[in-house]
């Protein structure tokens, strides 16, 4: 099995190294990006939401709870259709191209690793807000698991939607690798919802996914994958992590230098909570390191604090992937968004052309414009905010 699949992933790099080949050289200048060209930015009536998002459900998106007419209700007292999530999800129909909506009430679920699978598609999960509508695990991998088998919530199944609710994994610091969230949906969009962990809270594990509203908590490598994926108008919080522990926000593992992915960070608002201020000396903050060769993300017009060590970004292993990363900061600002004491890895720079700048945008980046009109949304096609 291992063989096979080697063979098979040196095929795929071999296809996309001969399809970026093909293509003109729109994007020089910019390493190792995808080199297709790209939908245009949204339409006015978008309401800043992506355009692969359909008129119907970028209304999904804006509109009351009481308005919604979900599919399926989920309340612990008997009330709805469902008494867990989990009933909720097997009653879901496989492969629909209809919108299916969950609407979940308020209260705590401790149902443990909830998953909607590959034949689970186009559902929305609606909450009744943040602090009301909460799913929440404690599984690490002290419970002899890979991290990818500790999600409190885990999702493939294409066009996902989450709305108006936390996900939380409580397992502590001291316990290392806890996802409170995992999606490998394609078309995911995770709208106004809490993601709280320490160590490895947000896999973004792949496909294409966009973020907008939410708040993210972390420690270490607590936004990671090889999804294509867009954080936009999100507050990302540092924490106090163990002594001496050092927090990075993002650890991103793109392998093949011909691949699609990386993590944009768009007007975003880079935070410490109060515990990780009051100990900020011994647990520095970076922006990201290179869990991979290819690793890339960049930070757009994005607030930083002062908390962020001034070198912004830290080594994963000595000169690992220093020359092959692409990390990009472009227009940021606050006390930790000043450049001059920053890395100086022949991988890392500071975006100064808006061309460039582009290239991570919902529209270039996600394609964003062809698909989140559809789900209601609100996003920004482009740079401006």
């Amino acid at each position: 099995m291992t063989d096979k699949l080697h063979n098979l992933s040196e095929l795929v790099s071999n296809c996309l190294a001969l399809f970026s080949g093909s293509e003109t050289s729109d994007f020089d200048g910019v390493p190792i990006q995808n080199k297709r060209r790209l939908m245009e930015a949204a339409d006015e009536e978008s309401g800043n939401f992506p355009r692969w998002m359909s008129r119907r459900e970028r209304r999904l998106l804006t509109m009351p709870v009481s308005a919604l007419q979900a599919d399926i209700v989920v309340s612990q007292n008997g009330s709805g259709t469902a008494k867990t999530i989990a009933e909720a999800i097997k009653k879901a129909p496989q492969y629909s191209s209809r919108r299916t909506i969950i609407y979940v009430m308020a209260g705590r679920y401790e149902e443990k690793n909830l998953k909607v699978g590959r034949k689970k598609t186009n559902l929305m999960f609606v909450g009744d807000g943040k602090a009301k509508t909460v799913i929440s695990g404690d599984k690490s991998i002290f419970d002899n698991v890979t991290t990818f088998h500790t999600a409190s919530f885990a999702a493939t199944g294409a066009g996902l939607i989450l709305r108006d609710m936390t996900f939380e994994n409580w397992a502590g610091p001291g316990r290392h690798q806890a996802v409170a969230l995992r999606v490998g949906a394609d078309h995911a969009v995770v709208y106004r919802c809490n993601i709280i962990g320490y160590q490895d809270t947000l896999y973004v594990h792949s496909n294409r996914q966009f973020y907008r509203e939410c708040d993210i908590y972390g420690t270490v490598d607590f936004i990671f994958g090889n999804a294509a994926v867009v954080f936009q108008n999100c507050s990302i919080y540092a924490r106090k992590a163990m002594d001496l522990q050092k927090n990075t926000i993002t650890a991103q593992n793109r392998k093949d230098p011909n691949q699609n992915t990386g993590i944009s960070i768009h007007a975003c608002r880079i935070l410490a909570t109060s515990d990780l201020t009051a100990s900020n000396s011994s647990n520095p903050t970076y922006l990201g390191r290179p869990w991979k060769l290819y690793s890339r993300v960049v930070y757009m017009l994005s607030y930083i604090g002062g908390h962020v060590h001034p070198h912004g970004w830290l080594e994963w292993n000595a000169t690992f992937a220093l020359d092959t990363l692409y990390y990009g900061e472009y227009m940021n600002y606050g006390p930790g968004g000043a450049v001059g004491q920053r890395v100086t890895w022949p991988g890392y720079r500071v975006i100064t052309s808006t061309v460039e700048a582009n290239k991570f945008t919902v529209a270039q980046f996600i394609y964003g414009s062809s698909w989140l009109p559809s789900t209601g949304v609100a996003f920004l096609g482009g740079l401006n905010v």
